[in-house]
């Protein structure tokens, strides 16, 4: 494909620490030190390691040499994306460079350009010579990616100095919808580890963050009106042993964020060209916000933050019209905290046994004509996206939402396989494909699970994630519907942030390249090349990702 020169690899390998059996945070506890004896023979590398691969990549001649002396040269419009690769050339070169006006000419120019019509609006070109490097994009988003590529070419240094070879690039993601998705309800992650896996994620030019704020265990999202959210569903009592799920472990458990807290990650992401889409979960997954307003409920009384992982029979009344006039106004302030086209509201496992015993809501069925509780669950679901476009918002919801009828312009969210983003493609409906077959990172890496950190269960390969076509199956004449895909962190078995990094990583490297690359420049022996050097760079960046054995397979 390229040259390939010779580097040296100084991995990272996990240990697995023992610690107090009763502490909750892992009978097994992750971390990662960096090796001092790994072995220093060259490991062949090729000179672009670029991940996700571009669309194409024309070898030039020579080297631009990047040192203290260049230029970042912007109009004031890319001013935002001048500074984002100052300021990173800064962390990982020690190089301090001065942006300069856009007309400003020289040797050792990093130029960077917006120019509309010249790919698709997230496409861009990259044009690496000895003397200038030029970043052409459609859009403010467009160069950016144009500048993660950049980041992945520098290196390594000599003399005060870095080496980039030159090149031609030109690159245009696959899909628009590139995502990871972070469950905070059953683990909290403070404000800093998610600006950390922001960062990570721009890396490798994922643009959307699926942000799980509420769940049976949890509620996260300060609502002004409604503190008992914040003061009762925020906090849970106890939680599981990540050894042995019946048992708890006697500790309170909680947080969340202030909507000031919100506003300053949603504007982090905005600045790393990501949006963050919040979930918001209904009409099942409700204890946490049951516990705080148990007039929500179909029991109306009696309700606690769950304690326990799994699915929870009591779910938000559907024959309450308190219950929509609370999630309106819920919904009201999301919406002017997140910007997001979408607002994700779950829709998955929802136990219809309170609604079947529920006066009210047999007495909605009977009202509305409906067949039965799957049509009452529709019946929600439509109600709140009728809701949601009202206010220019578009609703996205798990594939259980196909069930009793989908709601006329929803966007379907398929994770129990393909079948059900398959079934809503076909009708005519957007859909993120994100397969717990392919995406689920909180599935094992390895079938030796003893020497793995706990996961929730399943084996998911880094091969077969890289395999993930969001496209198998589709008929062609609906493929147009397919906004892209996703990988998923649940994290009932994930407490901490290195642990959580290392299941993302490296696997969702390899999502991000099946969701940029078309698949004629996808390889999985290829790929495995072009990783090593990543995941040294992760290890620099304190991203605690999972190593891989030179010769691994899977």
């Amino acid at each position: 494909m390229t040259a390939n020169i010779i580097i040296d690899f100084a991995g990272f390998v996990c240990e697995y620490l023992p610690i107090d059996p009763v502490d909750r945070r892992r009978t097994k506890l992750y971390s990662q030190a960096k090796l001092g004896d790994v072995p220093t023979h060259g490991i062949v590398m090729s000179t672009f390691n670029i991940i996700p691969y571009p669309t194409i990549l024309e070898p030039g001649s020579g080297l631009f040499a990047l040192h203290g002396n260049c230029r970042i040269a912007a109009a004031p419009e890319a001013g935002g994306v001048a500074r984002f690769l100052r300021d990173r050339l800064a962390e990982e070169t020690d190089l301090k460079l001065d942006i300069v006006p856009a007309d400003s000419s020289g040797k050792g120019v990093i130029r960077l350009v917006v120019l509309p019509v010249l790919l698709d609006f997230e496409g861009y070109q990259l044009i690496v010579a000895p003397d200038e490097t030029i970043i052409l994009g459609s859009s403010l988003a467009a160069l950016f990616y144009g500048v993660q590529t950049l980041r992945q070419l520098w290196g390594p240094a000599g003399d005060d100095e870095y080496q980039i070879p030159a090149c031609r690039i030109e690159d245009v993601p696959r899909f628009r919808w590139r995502g990871l998705h972070l469950d905070v309800s059953r683990h909290f992650f403070d404000v800093a580890f998610v600006k950390k896996f922001l960062d990570t994620m721009a890396l490798y030019k994922f643009n959307v963050l699926h942000w799980h704020l509420t769940d049976d265990q949890g509620w996260r999202v300060e609502i002004e009106g409604h503190p008992r959210l914040s003061e009762i569903s925020a906090w849970r009592a106890a939680s599981p042993l990540p050894h042995d799920r019946h048992t708890l472990d006697g500790r309170p458990y909680g947080g969340f964020y202030t909507q000031a807290q919100i506003r300053e990650i949603v504007a982090y992401a905005q600045s790393r060209f990501i949006t963050v889409v919040p979930e918001i979960e209904m009409p099942g997954h409700a204890m946490a916000a049951l516990a705080a307003y148990p007039e929500l409920g179909c029991r109306g009384e009696g309700y606690e933050v769950g304690q326990y992982w799994g699915i929870m029979k009591e779910v938000f009344c559907a024959g309450n019209d308190d219950v929509f006039a609370f999630l309106e106004e819920v919904l009201n302030q999301v919406m002017g905290l997140f910007p997001s086209e979408f607002i994700h509201i779950g829709g998955d496992e929802c136990p219809k046994d309170a609604w079947q015993a529920c006066p009210k809501c047999q007495a909605r069925i009977k009202a509305e004509g409906l067949a039965n509780e799957h049509e009452l669950q529709s019946y929600f679901i439509r109600r709140i996206e009728r809701f949601l476009l009202e206010n220019g918002r578009r609703l996205i919801g798990w594939d259980e939402i196909l069930e009793g009828g989908l709601a006329p312009n929803a966007t379907v969210m398929s994770w129990r396989g393909s079948a059900g983003g398959i079934a809503a493609a076909t009708a005519g409906h957007d859909v993120v494909m994100t397969p717990n077959t392919h995406c689920y990172l909180d599935y094992y890496q390895s079938e030796d699970r003893d020497n793995e950190p706990p996961g929730i269960g399943g084996y998911l390969p880094l091969r077969v994630s890289y395999a993930f076509d969001p496209l198998e199956g589709i008929p062609l004449n609906s493929q147009r519907h397919v906004l892209g895909g996703q990988g998923n962190l649940w994290t009932e078995y994930i407490e901490a942030p290195e642990h959580l990094e290392y299941m993302a990583y490296p696997r969702a490297q390899a999502l991000a390249e099946a969701l940029w690359s078309a698949p004629p420049k996808r390889d999985f022996a290829e790929f495995k090349t072009r990783l090593r050097p990543h995941l040294l760079r992760l290890g620099r960046m304190g991203v605690s990702y999972r190593p891989v054995p030179l010769d691994f397979d899977d």
